[in-house]
């Protein structure tokens, strides 16, 4: 998504599989997969020359949640990307994102995995109907756009804008 949406060339870190990752990765519930990602991805949006909407696509694997609490310092909201091979590996993103205190949506990226329903991803999650579900292709830069869009206006209806 970083990749697809920002202004700048984006620092992407996603590289081919080792066999290490084979096992520590999400193979076993999304066998295709062949890439992973080894930091974090970075990218950024203007908005005006007051603001700038910094980009941090954090990983999801146990190997980088270190890195969670250090990133929420500052952070006003928060995207989690979900893929619908793998829903339950959002948990550990949704439950750092609540006890921080940021606000977040999700957005479901289907892979071509198997077809779930809004619901089915609401209750999987225990997401309360206040927490805004989009889908989207994370490849697409106005889809992706359009997730930012749905995150600002969480954000406005929690009064948590920030001038934006």
């Amino acid at each position: 998504m970083v990749r697809s949406v920002s202004e700048i060339r984006p620092l992407h870190t996603e590289e081919a599989m080792s066999a290490e990752a084979l096992v520590d990765d999400a193979c076993v519930r999304v066998p295709a997969k062949t890439a992973t990602t080894v930091a974090l991805d970075f990218g950024r949006i203007t908005i005006d020359e007051h603001r700038v909407l910094y980009l941090f696509g954090t990983p999801g694997q146990e190997r980088f949640r270190f890195l969670w609490d250090r990133l929420l310092v500052g952070t006003i909201g928060a995207v989690v990307l979900i893929d619908t091979r793998a829903v339950a590996d959002a948990w550990y993103a949704i439950d750092r994102l609540r006890r921080h205190g940021t606000p977040f949506i999700v957005a479901v990226n289907d892979f071509g995995g198997p077809f779930r329903s809004a619901d089915e991803i609401r209750d999987a999650l225990a997401l309360p109907s206040g927490v805004p579900l989009v889908e989207f292709d994370a490849r697409d830069h106005s889809s992706s756009k359009f997730v930012l869009i749905a995150l600002v206006d969480h954000l406005r209806a929690l009064g948590l804008d920030h001038g934006t």
